[in-house]
């Protein structure tokens, strides 16, 4: 039987660490059904384990839809073996790409080998088992040449504080080279004045702090939009933040995919193609 309530579990595991295992009881019904031990230990995975909340989303939905298919044939965790976690890889592969897959097999065989080392396990059904072949190919990411990228921010109209947040936006992944991750994570407060030049704070993978002064161009986008949009003295509020359908900004922090959809809409906008992605603007700042 499947846990009822798994959706709240998932977002609490992606966002935040819990204080407790009581906070994150709910969990799939095949890690449930093997007692608390295992229980606490597959909390302990997420909450302790992995740092990165963008990792640690990834790997519980892979892991989620994994106890998913071993539920929905009456087995249990300990039945789990490598011709079964074969079996299992070779229907993902029908559905999703390799990257996906290989993402997949190795959040199951993370979550098995801290089931080993826990003792909640003997050894690890997944180890042996082989994910699909894939090679990532250098230069993939577009880039664009500098007088692009400059009609790119050219060519979104500042009339009203939705493009002038997008331009924002877009001009600080382009100077800071800053992932969109990073991006996204800026806080008001995170600009700021030192002396007379203004610098910006960005929590970077891995946890990595980093400051650095804002490029000119960067510098006046920002703070147009942070003057347009009334932002100063909200120091611990998202800098960029949604829409309401009034297109008025609201309180929420622009997610990843939000900023995806900006560049590839600006970018279609500006005649630049179909191509260009949130990593354009990372390589494009790095190559120029």
């Amino acid at each position: 039987m499947h846990s009822a309530n798994f959706d709240y579990t998932t977002k609490q595991l992606s966002r935040q660490p819990a204080k407790s295992i009581t906070e994150l009881a709910i969990v799939p019904a095949l890690i449930e059904n093997d007692g608390f031990d295992t229980k606490r230990r597959f909390v302990e995975f997420f909450t302790a384990n992995i740092a990165n909340p963008h990792t640690r989303a990834a790997y519980l939905r892979a892991v989620v839809r994994f106890c998913e298919w071993f539920d929905n044939r009456n087995l249990s965790l300990h039945q789990t073996e490598p011709t079964l976690v074969a079996l299992y890889i070779a229907e993902l592969g029908q559905t999703y790409s390799r990257p996906t897959v290989k993402q997949h097999l190795a959040a199951i065989r993370m979550l098995f080998d801290f089931f080993v080392t826990g003792g909640i396990l003997k050894s690890n059904p997944a180890s042996s088992v082989r994910g699909p072949r894939y090679v990532v190919v250098k230069g993939k990411t577009p880039v664009l040449l500098p007088a692009d990228a400059r009609q790119l921010l050219d060519s979104i109209p500042i009339n009203k504080v939705g493009g002038i947040r997008d331009r924002a936006l877009i001009s600080l992944m382009l100077y800071t080279f800053a992932r969109v991750g990073a991006a996204v994570a800026v806080d008001v407060g995170d600009i700021y004045l030192n002396g007379r030049r203004w610098f910006v704070r960005l929590n970077e993978k891995g946890g990595r702090q980093h400051e650095m002064p804002l490029h000119h161009s960067a510098e006046e986008a920002v703070l147009g939009y942070m003057d347009a949009a009334e932002l100063h003295g909200q120091k611990n509020m998202p800098l960029f933040r949604t829409l309401d359908r009034r297109r008025n900004l609201t309180e929420n922090r622009l997610l990843r995919q939000d900023a995806f959809d900006i560049v590839r809409r600006r970018a279609r906008q500006a005649n630049l193609g179909t191509s260009i992605c949130n990593h354009t603007m990372r390589a494009t700042g790095i190559t120029a």
